[in-house]
């Protein structure tokens, strides 16, 4: 695969974020893209840009985890070119950490923190919002404190909430009312109606669980197929080896159709923290019948740990690979996929890997895309060349501190792809997707 190479040096951080005017900026760690694609910088100095959505004029909001709240960022073309017009803050709220997402009328925004969703009246044209109401709270603990939402087009009335665990082994999520490693559906419409809060443990419907935490959400626009990217655990042992380069795999899972009554995959239990999916089988001790994408356990400190003579660590994954539910891909460990957007024809899903630490040398920090066909990826769950990576770091040594992390996904209706890269405070357009 031919690469291209943009060199970039460090970009001047901005205390406030102003109006660009189509001035070229520099993205601070130096990229490389594959051929046919490109990537402009067209805003920095964000203060950890994580998850964003287009309004219904065409504003890009963007969540920055930073303490800074919603940002709305309007947008210009000139001669093609995408520019920021203007750039302000539109919720001023120090909590708001990740979860953004529009209702299908586009008239309410939703937002989330650690704790709570909130919903505010939102006017895209005049950009303002009115007055916050809590729809859902409970949710507050430890370990990952983002929460995902999505609003499928399929199922307007839905608000999607993904909770993962509270720490890197969260046995207590071997209890479905524990509400954690979750994702959850609510209706909209009973949510703003009511008077109280929901509780979220308590509220709501499993659309699937045993999920540690999968903070990328999206729906297929061609199927109305609901997917997640799942981030696995770090430090895994099994018998006594360690595992954890390269294992236990990331994972892309289905959640079927939620218009769908009789949806085989809701209320599906996806392993997690008995069962992990495998990357790299050689070093798995006991690997009888451990495939690449399938399901193990024994993972230390976790269920299934200590095996008895009447229940041996191959009757264990035997466990993991037919009463849970299998990913539909897997990616190599670390990588931390954070989030999953598709293409309006249903063609390629994109999926932001984030990156993590939990590896030597670091894997992760770019930009993947993954070919669908008839609401199913093209590649099967052993394949490990199923990503295409189309935006990359030109130097992973220098991960984490100094290289782009990508967060946030939002196609926009040309077909654009915008992106946030949180540790550099930047947000990318990304042509040829």
């Amino acid at each position: 695969m031919a690469i291209l190479t943009i060199f970039g040096a460090m970009a001047l951080f901005l205390s406030s974020v102003v109006a660009q005017n189509c001035t070229a900026l520099t993205p601070k760690a130096p990229l490389k893209l594959a051929e046919g694609y490109t990537a402009e910088l067209i805003l920095n100095g964000l203060n950890i840009p994580r998850d964003i959505v287009f309004d219904t004029a065409g504003n890009l909001l963007v969540s920055e985890q930073g303490g800074a709240g919603i940002r709305r960022v309007v947008l210009t073309e000139t001669d093609g070119k995408v520019c920021v017009a203007s750039s302000a803050q539109l919720i001023d709220d120090n909590t708001l950490n990740h979860g953004i997402a529009f209702s299908q009328d586009g008239k309410t925004l939703f937002v989330s923190n650690m704790a709570s969703v909130f919903a505010y009246p939102y006017d895209a044209e005049a950009g303002t919002v009115g007055t916050k109401k809590t729809l859902i709270e409970g949710m507050r603990s430890g370990g990952h404190i983002t929460r995902t939402l999505l609003t499928p087009a399929s199922a307007p009335d839905i608000l999607v909430v993904s909770r993962g665990s509270d720490g890197n082994i969260d046995n207590t999520t071997t209890d479905v009312e524990a509400g954690k490693s979750i994702i959850k559906t609510f209706s909209i419409t009973e949510l703003l109606a009511s008077t109280a809060a929901a509780n979220f443990a308590t509220g709501g419907e499993v659309l699937g669980w045993g999920l540690r935490n999968s903070v990328g959400l999206g729906e297929d626009p061609s199927t109305g197929g609901i997917w997640s990217v799942e981030n696995s655990a770090d430090d895994i042992h099994r018998s006594g080896v360690d595992l954890h380069n390269d294992n236990p795999a990331e994972e892309l899972n289905y959640h079927g159709l939620i218009k769908d009554a009789n949806n085989p995959l809701k209320g599906k239990n996806y392993g997690y923290p008995a069962c992990f999916s495998a990357w790299q089988t050689t070093n798995i001790p006991e690997n009888t019948g451990i495939t690449i994408g399938s399901q193990f356990g024994g993972i230390a400190g976790t269920p299934f740990e200590n095996v008895t003579a009447r229940q041996s660590m191959e009757d264990v994954d035997d466990f993991c690979r037919t009463e849970r539910q299998g990913p539909s891909l897997v990616f190599p460990a670390h990588t931390a996929p954070l989030d999953v957007k598709f293409k309006e024809d249903g063609s390629a899903a994109i999926v932001a890997f984030h990156g993590s630490w939990d590896r030597t040398p670091p894997d992760g920090f770019r930009l993947g895309k993954i070919k669908f066909a008839d609401g199913q990826p093209v590649a099967n769950v052993s394949d490990t060349t199923a990503v295409e990576y189309i935006v990359e770091n030109q130097d992973n040594t220098k991960c984490p501190g100094s290289c782009f992390r990508p967060v946030g996904l939002a196609f926009d209706k040309k077909g654009r792809l915008f992106m946030t890269a949180d540790e550099s405070g930047e947000l990318f357009v990304i042509t040829g997707v």
